[in-house]
C-alpha cells in the first residue's frame, strides 16, 4: 500500500543545513544519518542568499553537492522553497517588500518573515526563485518533494503593507461588489463609518479608541488567510507547471490561516512542526493538565486537515532562542515518547529538527540530535533504538486511520471573531481544552473536525458524540445540518454564547440560542458575564457542585421534553436551569448555560455512551489510548506521559508489536514508555 509519500512503510529524518557546517562534515553526517536508520533529509528553506547571492545570478553548486553525497547513501532529499527570509540585496532595494505594522511602522531586515504576501515585487522574485530551483531539481531523482515557504503566519499573522491595503480594497470590493453590500456587512451606520468611496476603504489602523470595526476585522482575518493560500497556491503552481514527480507541501499551523482549505485546495499532504516540551505546556497549572499531551490536541487538529500527515519538525532536544527559553531537556524516554504521539496521531512521516544543534545565530540553544561538540549523547541513543522500533513495525501501522466516535467541533469564523470579542471568544479555548481533557483521562479517542457551511451529513453520521463548546457565529444552514444529525441518533453537546451571530459577526435579532433553539427546546432567559463582580455562582449537575466560570445563562425550556440536569445556586437566578437535555427523534441534545471546565465535561460524559474500550483495558490516567485500523486490524497505542511506572490491565490477549511476544492481565508500563499492541 502506497500513499501520498510513495512509501509503504513510516520512515523517519531529520533536517540537515549543509550551508552551517564546513563541507569536510557533510559526508560523516550522512554516513551517520544512514546508521541512525533515517532515510529523509530536509534542507535549503532559509538558504535563498546560497541560490541567488546577487540579483538575478543563480547558483546551485553547494546543495547540488550535498544532494549529491545524499544519493550516495540512499537518502531523500526535501528541499524548501526559501521565500520566509528574503535576501539583503532584495530588501534593500526593494523595502516596499517588507511587512508593516497597523501603526504604520515597517519593520527591518533581520530575523524572519519580514516580508508581506501582496507586494508584486515580492510575488514576482519568489516566482522567480521557486522557477529556477525547481527547473534546476525537477528530474533529480533523489529530490522527492518540496516544502513551500516556512511555518507560514509564524512570527506574524497580521500585514499592513500598502500592498495589503491595496490588495484589501479589492478584496472586500470582489465581495460585496457594491459600498452599500460593504456598509450593511460591517455595520458601519454605528459611530457613522459609512464608506461613499472605494478609495476610504484600508485594513484596520490605529483609532482614537483602540476599538476597531469588529465586521471589519473578521475581514481581514478572512483577507489574511486568502492572501496567504494564494501565495502558497502561487508557488504550488509553478512546481507543478514542471514536474509531477515531486509532491508538495508546507509546514507549521499558525493563526489567520484556514489550514483545511489550504491543504484541500493546494497541498498534497499537510506537514506540521511538533514540540511538546513548549514552557507554556509544562507552567499549565490548570485542573488535570495536558502538559506535552497538548499536542496530542494539536497532532488530532492537524489530523483534521486531511488525515495522515508529515512532521517536518520532531522536538529532539531542549530549546529555545538566545532571547527566550521555550523547552527544557526532555527526560530519557520522552523523545520516543513524542515519536510515537506524532505516529499515534497519523503522522506517516517523522524528521526530527535538527541533526546538530547550531552554533550560530538566533537559535544555537534550539537544540538537535547532536550537540555542538558531536559526540555520543543519550539522545542519539534513545533516537536509535526508536528508529529500530518504528523500521519493525512501520508498515503494520502506516497509513492506517485513527478510530473515534467522538469529536469536538471548530470553525474559523468563530475563532477569528472570537479573537476580538471577550463575552465569547477565549470561552473556546477554555472550553475545547477541557473536553479535549476529559476525552483524554477516560481514554475516548476524539477527533477534531471543521463545520462549514458546505459540510454533509455523511461527514458527521460516523460520530456519536459532537461537542460544539460556543458557537456563537452559527447559522440557519449549520443549525439545520447539526439537527439533522441528532435526528439521525447522534448527540450533541453545546455551550453558552451559542447562536446569536451571522457569518459577518452581525447579531440576530432572535431569541438565543437563535436558529438552534428548536433543536435543544430551551431560550436563554437571562445572561450575565462573569468578571469579579459578583461572586461566581455554583451550579448542581446531576448531584454534584461545581463553581462556574465565565459566564451564565439562564435557561428557560420551551418544550415539555426538555430535561434539566442542573441548577444554579448562590444566585438571584438560585434554583433555575442551567444544563438541558432534550431527545429529538433517536439523538440527544444538550445545552449548558455556561464554560465547560474538565470536571463538568467529565460530569457529562459520564451520561453518554462513549467508547471508552473498558472491555479491553484498565489504564490509569496518564495513559494515552490511541487507536488505529488498517485492513480491518485494530492497533492500540498506549501512551505512558508520567515518569512513574503506570500498572495497568489488559482484558485480552494481545501481540506486543515491539518485542513480538503475548501479553495480557497485569501489565507495568515504564516511565515514558509505549506499548504497541494488536488483538490476537
Amino acid at each position: 500500500m502506497k500513499d501520498f509519500l510513495n512509501e509503504s512503510t513510516i520512515q523517519l529524518g531529520v533536517c540537515y543545513y549543509p550551508e552551517h557546517w564546513p563541507e569536510e562534515m557533510w559526508e560523516e553526517d550522512f554516513r551517520r544519518i544512514k546508521d541512525m536508520g533515517f532515510l529523509y533529509v530536509r534542507m535549503a528553506e532559509f538558504a535563498w542568499s546560497i541560490f541567488e547571492p546577487i540579483e538575478g545570478t543563480f547558483e546551485f553548486d553547494l546543495f547540488d553537492r550535498a544532494i549529491q553525497l545524499a544519493k550516495k547513501y540512499d537518502l531523500k532529499v526535501i528541499i524548501g522553497t526559501p521565500t520566509a527570509t528574503p535576501p539583503a540585496w532584495l530588501t534593500d532595494k526593494y523595502p516596499e517588500v517588507l511587512n508593516v505594522s497597523r501603526e504604520g511602522v515597517r519593520y527591518n531586515h533581520g530575523s524572519r518573515r519580514h516580508y508581506n504576501y501582496n507586494s508584486e515585487i515580492y510575488r514576482t522574485f519568489s516566482k522567480r526563485i521557486v522557477l529556477e530551483m525547481v527547473e534546476h531539481y525537477k528530474s533529480n531523482s533523489t529530490v522527492v518533494g518540496w516544502q513551500i515557504d516556512n511555518e507560514i503566519n509564524c512570527e506574524m499573522n497580521v500585514f499592513y503593507s500598502n500592498a495589503d491595503h491595496d490588495s484589501f480594497r479589492q478584496w472586500v470590493k470582489n465581495k460585496y461588489q457594491t459600498l452599500e453590500g460593504l456598509n450593511d456587512a460591517w455595520g458601519t451606520v454605528f459611530w457613522n463609518q459609512t464608506y461613499t468611496d472605494w478609495k476610504q476603504i484600508y485594513l484596520t489602523r490605529p483609532t482614537v479608541t483602540h476599538s476597531y470595526n469588529p465586521h471589519q476585522l473578521l475581514d481581514e482575518k478572512r483577507f489574511i488567510s486568502d492572501s496567504a493560500i494564494s501565495f502558497v497556491q502561487m508557488q504550488a503552481n509553478i512546481i507543478r507547471s514542471i514536474t509531477d514527480k515531486q509532491w508538495v507541501t508546507t509546514n507549521g499551523m499558525f493563526g489567520h490561516l484556514d489550514n483545511h482549505r489550504m491543504t484541500k485546495e493546494v497541498l498534497d499532504f499537510y506537514a506540521y512542526d511538533s514540540y511538546p516540551n513548549f514552557n507554556k505546556v509544562i507552567e499549565d497549572k490548570s485542573m488535570m493538565p495536558l502538559h506535552d499531551r497538548k499536542w496530542s490536541m494539536n497532532l488530532s487538529t492537524v489530523r483534521s486537515f486531511g488525515g495522515n500527515f508529515a512532521i517536518f519538525e520532531q522536538q529532539a532536544g531542549p530549546g529555545g532562542w538566545v532571547n527566550r527559553l521555550e523547552q527544557p531537556t526532555p527526560r530519557p524516554g520522552q523523545l520516543r515518547l513524542w515519536t510515537y504521539q506524532s505516529i499515534a496521531h497519523g503522522a506517516d512521516l517523522v524528521l526530527y529538527f535538527r541533526w546538530r544543534t547550531a552554533t550560530k545565530g538566533s537559535e544555537i540553544y534550539w537544540h538537535g540530535i547532536n550537540d555542538y561538540h558531536n559526540l555520543p549523547n543519550r539522545r542519539i541513543t534513545e533516537l536509535k533504538q526508536t528508529s529500530e522500533e518504528i523500521h519493525k513495525i512501520g508498515n503494520t501501522i502506516f497509513h492506517s486511520e485513527y478510530i473515534s466516535d467522538a469529536a469536538i467541533l471548530t470553525d474559523y469564523p468563530n475563532e477569528w471573531d472570537g479573537e476580538e470579542d471577550n463575552w465569547y471568544g477565549h470561552f473556546i479555548k477554555e472550553s475545547k481544552e477541557a473536553w479535549f481533557k476529559a476525552f483524554q483521562y477516560h481514554h475516548i479517542p476524539v477527533d477534531f473536525v471543521n463545520i462549514t457551511q458546505e459540510m454533509s451529513l455523511e461527514t458527521l453520521a460516523k460520530y456519536r458524540i459532537l461537542v460544539y463548546p460556543h458557537p456563537a457565529i452559527l447559522t440557519e444552514t449549520t443549525a439545520h445540518l447539526l439537527t439533522r444529525y441528532v435526528e439521525q441518533g447522534g448527540t450533541i453537546i453545546f455551550g453558552a454564547r451559542t447562536g446569536y451571530k451571522d457569518l459577518t459577526g452581525q447579531t440576530y435579532m432572535k431569541a438565543f440560542p437563535g436558529y438552534i433553539k428548536d433543536l435543544v427546546g430551551v431560550t436563554v432567559e437571562e445572561y450575565t458575564l462573569l468578571n469579579g463582580w459578583q461572586e461566581n455562582p455554583d451550579v448542581n449537575l446531576l448531584n454534584k457542585q461545581f463553581k462556574t466560570t465565565g459566564f451564565n445563562e439562564v435557561l428557560q425550556p420551551e418544550v415539555e421534553n426538555v430535561e434539566v440536569m442542573g441548577t444554579y445556586l448562590n444566585a438571584h437566578y438560585e434554583g433555575k436551569p442551567a444544563l438541558t437535555k432534550r431527545s429529538v427523534s433517536t439523538g440527544t441534545a444538550y445545552y449548558y448555560g455556561s464554560v465547560f471546565n474538565y470536571q463538568t465535561a467529565s460530569i457529562l460524559l459520564e451520561d453518554m455512551e462513549a467508547t471508552n474500550y473498558q472491555h479491553l483495558f484498565i489504564l490509569t490516567p496518564d495513559i494515552e489510548l490511541a487507536v488505529r485500523k488498517k485492513d480491518g486490524v485494530s492497533i492500540y497505542l498506549l501512551l505512558n506521559y508520567s515518569y512513574q511506572s503506570q500498572h495497568i490491565q489488559l482484558k485480552a490477549e494481545m501481540e506486543n508489536l515491539l518485542d513480538n511476544q503475548t501479553c495480557s492481565g497485569s501489565i507495568t508500563l515504564t516511565g515514558y514508555d509505549v506499548l504497541v499492541l494488536k488483538e490476537k
